[in-house]
């Protein structure tokens, strides 16, 4: 596995570690990422997660595996579950996640960072979704993420072109939310991440599943009521209302995810 999972107080780092090979994403690796996201997912103290990678964020798929994995149909498809599999697993992750993007992020790189709730890019970053050079169809529900992102003509021409898009232009269409100089980059996510973390992840992770029911096409229902109801009856709502009263900071303290069933 090429993953590196590491904890700084409430923010874990999982860094795409693998830079001979320009951080290539192996069907190890997509298989790797259900695991490491319920690690993520089940510790309390954590409450963002940022994947980067190093000099490139990722290439995209490891070609050496099209002749070998990939090779016919029945090893493209059951690559393609990973595949799927592995983006879901971050998407799932109920808990705030960033990409913090450098170098190339071409195809599965991209992929991983449309999983993530946000991505912030060094200014020398580029971008592309490729499968139209492969004869591969793009996954449906990352196309979904694509189209959520930049709306429907824009992930046409991504899809249907295949051509590398430099990071002004990603920020422009809405592929990323930020652009900075790739010296600032680290310390940005650092800040944002952190921001997040401070703030009552009972509205953080209620916000996170609204936006998403909402790209979902879905309405308001006794789920999304349910959410409003576990706010105003949490340790972190008493708390926020306390600071603001007492006119200091808020001292959120550590959300619990409620066990299902």
């Amino acid at each position: 596995m090429t993953f590196r999972l590491e904890t700084d107080g409430p923010i874990a780092t999982m860094t795409i570690d693998r830079p001979a090979k320009r951080n290539a994403l192996s069907y190890e690796m997509w298989s790797a990422l259900p695991g490491l996201m319920a690690r993520v997912r089940d510790d309390d103290a954590v409450r963002v997660l940022v994947v980067r990678g190093g000099e490139h964020f990722s290439a995209g798929a490891d070609i050496s595996e099209f002749g070998t994995l990939r090779s016919g149909a029945e090893g493209a498809a059951r690559y393609g579950e990973a595949v799927h599999a592995g983006a879901r697993s971050i998407t799932a992750l109920g808990k705030p996640t960033i990409a913090a993007v450098t170098g190339f992020c071409i195809g599965g790189g991209c992929e991983v960072a449309l999983a993530c709730d946000l991505r912030v890019a060094a200014a020398d970053a580029r971008f592309g979704i490729t499968p139209a050079k492969l004869g591969i169809v793009y996954g449906f529900a990352s196309t979904k993420q694509l189209v959520d992102v930049v709306g429907p003509a824009w992930a046409k021409q991504i899809l249907f072109a295949g051509e590398i898009l430099d990071a002004a232009t990603a920020l422009r269409i809405g592929l990323v939310n930020e652009v900075h100089p790739p010296d600032a980059l680290d310390a940005r996510v650092e800040e944002l991440a952190g921001t997040i973390a401070s703030r009552a992840q009972v509205s953080v992770r209620g916000a996170k599943r609204i936006v998403e029911r909402i790209t979902d096409g879905g309405d308001e229902d006794d789920a999304v009521r349910a959410l409003y109801d576990e706010a105003v009856h949490s340790a972190e709502y008493a708390e926020g209302v306390a600071a603001f009263l007492e006119k200091r900071p808020p001292r959120f303290p550590v959300f619990k995810t409620p066990s299902a069933g």
